[in-house]
């Protein structure tokens, strides 16, 4: 008798297995299809505005200051995010030589070319963080003494050609309306709502919720070993493009770094500084493109899709040199958490295009004005002035 209710036991809990099992296969296979055909081109190679735009981005600019200052320093107001730095070092951006005329636009209209550069490297957070905690990581680049008439109007950055990165692919919203809700949800510390806004499935983000995890990755062994993303796409000249940071250490002597004690709170910086300052040793990067094929899925409005590489690969258009330097003073620290970066301090032939890159113009431009009259910044040098951090290697500490 105990043998039969065993045996029939075993059998219902297979049959149960056997049914779960294809249950699992059907649901994946008919997600695999629909997304083979949501995901599935051609798509436009213009921007499409929506009607309702203007007035999420007033209401993401409100959320974003109520962050800001959720999350002040003492008397200091920090950035909405990537408020903590590991590092702001100067680097130089070589135009490649033999590089494509199709792509000889803006700040490549010039092979060979060199231009001087601040990089700001960092944590993605809007608090500043332990290192090892799961986060994304950004690099921000900013061209010094770029000629040229900018898509932003402010003397302040007349000479400046900036591009911001973030060391994943893709981005967990696709666009605006998006954004709003997902970030009000953050900014009240609703997180888990944050890509469930209400009781209808239709609604859930169950995709975007899998990004958000990936980008809150490992942290790398040192900031400059890792790749950075544009995320949204660019215009270059007349082509839409995306653009990325990859390591080139074939480009620099060889180097290899010690092993860090990731217990650390701020164990980037110290790889960074023990790399450049200690070691003395230089890093290198390649800055590249991805062309748009708007006959594939390679949307301008939704920053949650990566352009695929095998339509696509990307192209390297300058190669990035981090010279050994002294960088981690009071002084250039300061320098650098009052450094605005915005993908909009750009000439026209690299106008950023998309949604999110829309967004970032005013929430950027919003932002970076009110964290910088409440930490009264006019006081502080710009980039260019010589007195204060010239573009020539600093006297050790």
């Amino acid at each position: 008798m105990l043998k039969r209710f065993w045996l029939w036991l075993g059998r219902l809990l297979g049959k149960t297995l056997l049914i779960l099992l294809f249950a699992a296969l059907a649901g994946w296979g008919l997600g695999e299809a629909y997304y083979a055909w949501k995901f599935s081109g051609p798509v436009a190679s213009d921007e499409e505005i929506p009607p309702d735009e203007a007035l999420l981005t007033r209401l993401i600019i409100d959320d974003a200051i109520r962050i800001v200052e959720q999350h002040r320093d003492n008397t200091r107001v920090l950035r909405d995010a990537h408020a903590k730095a590991h590092g702001c070092v100067r680097a130089e951006v070589q135009v490649i030589e033999n590089l494509d005329p199709a792509l000889r636009h803006g700040v490549f209209s010039e092979p060979g070319h060199t231009w001087q550069a601040w990089m700001r490297l960092s944590n993605g957070n809007a608090y500043p963080q332990f290192d090892r905690v799961r986060d994304a990581r950004g690099m921000a680049l900013k061209l010094l003494d770029v000629p040229g008439e900018k898509l932003m109007k402010s003397s302040a950055h007349a000479r400046e050609q900036d591009f911001v990165m973030f060391n994943h692919p893709v981005f967990f919203v696709r666009d605006v309306a998006e954004y709003r809700s997902n970030f009000a949800a953050q900014a009240e510390g609703k997180k888990a709502l944050a890509f469930f806004p209400s009781w209808d499935p239709r609604s859930w983000e169950f995709r975007h919720l899998l990004i958000a995890l990936k980008t809150l990755a490992p942290a790398p062994e040192s900031p400059v070993a890792t790749t950075y993303n544009s995320i949204a796409p660019f215009k270059l000249g007349p082509l839409n493009i995306k653009y990325r940071v990859v390591p080139a250490p074939q480009n620099c002597p060889p180097y290899e770094l010690p092993e860090q004690n990731t217990d650390l709170p701020n164990f980037l910086r110290n790889a960074l500084y023990q790399q450049l300052s200690l070691d003395r040793s230089a890093a290198c990067f390649e800055l590249q493109v991805q062309r748009q094929n708007p006959e594939h899925y390679m949307p301008i409005e939704d920053t949650s899709v990566e352009w695929s590489e095998a339509v696509s690969p990307f192209e390297t258009a300058a190669r990035i040199h981090v010279p050994a330097q002294d960088f981690d003073t009071r002084e250039q620290n300061l320098f650098c958490d009052n450094l605005s970066f915005n993908p909009w301090h750009a000439l026209p032939e690299h106008r950023p295009i998309g949604g999110i890159n829309r967004l970032r113009k005013s929430v950027y431009e919003a932002v970076s004005a009110y964290r910088q009259q409440r930490n009264a910044a006019d006081q502080v040098a710009t980039p260019r002035e010589p007195e204060r951090l010239p573009m020539t290697e600093q006297p050790a500490h």
